[in-house]
């Protein structure tokens, strides 16, 4: 019990080691040479609140009588009266035509891939992240609730156009553009617009996501994405219930569809102390993946930390994300890590037929990359992913 709790506040230690770090290098830069690139939030931050706003129409939602509407967009299919939003606060009725609230309008960083965790996605480089307010999801554990749980009309983000956006990655040097921070699905309209837009210029695009976006508008947005990091945040219905006032089924139907389309993706399972940690649950949950979407899809335990109204419980114990990791091992999958947990073996990806490092990291930070044209430099042993 002893050595559990040194090496429990190891780790934390390190992690504070490396949030300050980050923090001093300037989470929010990124350097060419010695000239340093300024924040793009607060650059964004800087851009007058009174660019000229435009009333851009949502996609997928029907109209109804008597001037109501109902959104298709999201598992809630919200029915909205005239003058109403929808659940998410980002959609609003206006006299029988549906409008997003949040068209372009963002906060914005730089940060490292790893961070999403997308692990088997352009190692070591760096994205465009974006996100905006409000959420489809109520997560009580949610560290962005800063964002997610507040209104376009409180916040009063800028505007960045499209071709802003992608100019901006462009010129940041970044290799690809993220929706994250926030669900992605509540600023759909602007993702889709940015996202073609930038596959045009070359950049990839990726998206970080809680999974419960319809099947029409998923499909189509997969035609513009390179990559999506799914959080499975538990698996059961009443964890998604009492923690996020949402359902687990949407979530397990956009994984399999995902997994048809051929797009790559990775799946986050945040593991919180007495709610979603059953041991139990963590192998049917691991079996599920493994027989719907593959032994090879990389699955990312990562370490909870008290946040918003959940915070009256204490981090995840390490060693319950260790026995989450080596109950996936043992039911077939190969690609698992753990995160939050800096300097921790399993923060490297490790290949399955030779067992040595072919990515080793320290949380955020690549170390070495011994994958070779999309193999093991090792033994030759494919490793799936976007390479480059």
């Amino acid at each position: 019990m002893k050595f559990k709790k040194l090496k429990d506040n190891f780790y934390v230690f390190l992690q504070i080691i490396f949030l300050l770090s980050f923090l001093i290098a300037g989470g929010a830069m990124i350097f060419k040479g010695d000239t340093p690139i300024p924040s793009l939030e607060l650059e964004l931050l800087k851009k007058s609140l009174s660019s000229k706003e435009r009333d851009v129409e949502a996609k997928y939602y029907i109209k109804l009588p008597n001037n109501m509407v109902q959104c298709q967009l999201c598992f809630r299919r919200c029915t909205i009266p005239d003058g109403g939003r929808g659940y998410c606060t980002n959609r609003i009725n206006k006299k029988g035509t549906l409008y997003t609230l949040v068209y372009g309008r963002v906060t914005a960083q730089i940060d490292p891939v790893e961070k999403e965790p997308l692990l088997h996605f352009l190692p070591g480089t760096f994205t465009l992240c974006f996100g905006t307010a409000g959420c489809n999801f109520k997560c009580s554990f949610c560290h962005n609730w800063h964002l997610s749980t507040r209104t376009q009309d409180e916040l009063k983000l800028p505007y960045l156009s499209p071709e802003e956006a992608v100019s901006k990655a462009r010129g940041y040097g970044c290799s690809s553009i993220s929706f994250t921070y926030n669900e992605p699905t509540t600023f759909y309209e602007w993702v889709y617009d940015v996202s073609r837009l930038a596959k045009k210029h070359g950049l990839r695009v990726y998206l970080h996501t809680n999974g419960a976006i319809n099947q029409e508008p998923l499909k189509e947005i997969l035609k513009y994405l390179d990559a999506v990091c799914v959080d499975l945040k538990g698996f059961t219905s009443e964890f998604y219930r009492e923690t996020s006032f949402s359902d687990l089924e949407p979530v397990l139907s956009t994984l399999k569809t995902i997994k048809k389309s051929g797009v790559w993706f990775e799946i986050t399972c945040l593991i919180i102390p007495t709610l979603n940690d059953n041991l139990d649950k963590i192998r049917e949950m691991c079996i599920w993946i493994r027989d719907n979407l593959g032994k090879e899809v990389p699955v990312h335990f990562t370490r909870f930390f008290p946040a918003y109204k959940l915070n009256r419980l204490p981090p995840t114990p390490i060693e319950t994300l260790e026995k989450a990791r080596n109950i996936a091992m043992e039911v077939g999958l190969e690609y698992v890590t753990i995160g939050n947990v800096p300097g921790h073996v399993a923060n490297s990806t490790f290949c399955p037929k030779c067992k040595k490092v072919v990515i080793k990291r320290i949380h955020f930070q690549v170390l070495e990359n011994n994958i070779k044209g999309g193999k093991c430099k090792f033994c030759n042993h494919r490793i799936p992913g976007v390479w480059e």
